[in-house]
């Protein structure tokens, strides 16, 4: 039989066996201690900081997306501290590309270097030479903010423990461990739950002895979700595979608007051929994401496009339902122009969405009107 297509599978996903009279998916379990007796570590529901019936139906819908064992965290951020503690300690190498999330780069200015970490941060051209010798690589493909593709084989082929973060991409789009990556590592606040109203965080992997560290990890640190949080993101994920059609859709057409544009410049999209990481991204990707990044020359200008837009949301975080943009440099830790937007395109009408964008961008006038 061959592979289940993509909404076939996010909808089956995690899904008990049909029993009469229960339902599809069963509701959150809430509990901080389950009834036991005897030896605590013979069930898997002990205390919901050793694990949740909740958090196993959701780690095994996500880790069947990537035929790999999950590991649910609180948010994409404590799922990253939990990889970088379990994989660094001092003397540790850590290569890193340096457009990586600004959030992973700030854990490890403040938290790993100062604790004898040598951290390498390297640009496209240099992260297989960073690589060498390193005890851990971290990449980050497309990249957050300016959707730089690498070339996860080559990179994942070098013989260093690798994560990858595919937060951008998510698990319908790209699969790194099939490309020979150790971890990935996906924020579900993004497009896995798509609603924009929840945290979650997940690693996968496919070394049973990696994945065991995690859970003893999050059991320590107690850097685990709410039941109800993991329940929604479960209940929205059948929707996961018609809701990137869509958006991905809305995307391209909106990268094609902005290429077209004199005053718009520096537009990323990995869809458009004329993209640098196009033809890496054709060949390790099924599909180029709901993100497009831009120029459009000033502060003042991001700002009057940002207020003239109906459609387009100012907010950060990508990945909804909703089209979202917002202009990246005001939160600093990313190398980007005043000028730069990244938008996250959702699900609304693609002739709606390209009617508001270029609506906007004629109201905002050049970059040095007043």
């Amino acid at each position: 039989m061959t592979e289940p297509g993509p909404s076939t599978r996010v909808v089956r996903a995690g899904l008990p066996k049909a029993e009469q009279g229960e339902p599809f998916l069963p509701g959150p379990v809430f509990a901080a201690p389950f009834h036991l007796t005897g030896d605590p570590y013979a069930s898997p529901n002990a205390y919901t900081r050793y694990g949740n019936p909740t958090f196993a139906r959701y780690e095994e819908a996500v880790g069947g997306l990537e035929n790999a064992e999950a590991v649910l965290f609180s948010s994409g951020m404590a799922a990253a501290a939990a990889l970088l503690l379990t994989n660094v300690k001092p003397g540790s190498v850590l290569a890193m590309d340096h457009g990586c999330y600004h959030g992973v780069r700030a854990l490890t200015e403040q938290h790993l270097e100062p604790r004898g970490v040598e951290v390498r941060l390297a640009a496209l051209a240099d992260l297989a030479d960073a690589a060498r010798g390193a005890d851990l690589l971290w990449l980050e493909s497309p990249s957050n903010p300016v959707l730089e593709v690498y070339d996860l084989a080559a990179l994942a082929g070098l013989g260093v423990t690798t994560v990858v973060d595919n937060t951008t991409a998510g698990a319908l789009l790209q699969r790194p461990l099939d490309l020979g990556a150790t971890y990935t590592l996906t924020s579900a606040t993004k497009q896995m739950s798509g609603h924009a109203d929840l945290m979650l965080g997940y690693v996968t992997s496919r070394d049973a002895d990696r994945i065991e560290a995690l859970r003893v990890w999050r059991r320590q640190a107690g850097a685990i979700p709410g039941p109800f949080e993991v329940w929604l993101a479960h209940r929205s994920l059948p929707t996961l595979a018609i809701r990137l059609e869509r958006a991905c859709d809305n995307a391209l057409a909106i990268a094609r608007l902005l290429a077209a544009r004199e005053d718009v410049t520096g537009v990323r999209y990995p869809g458009l051929p004329s993209d640098p990481g196009h033809e890496v991204a054709r060949r390790q990707m099924d599909g180029y994401g709901m993100v497009v990044s831009f120029d459009i020359g000033s502060e003042a200008r991001a700002e009057r496009f940002l207020a003239a837009a109906a459609l387009v949301t100012d907010a950060t975080s990508f990945g909804s339902v909703h089209t979202v943009a917002e202009r990246r440099a005001r939160w600093g830790g990313d190398p980007v122009p005043e000028g730069f937007i990244r938008l996250s395109a959702g699900v609304e009408d693609t002739a709606d969405l390209l009617a508001d964008v270029e609506r906007a961008l004629d109201a905002s006038g050049g970059a040095d009107a007043s």
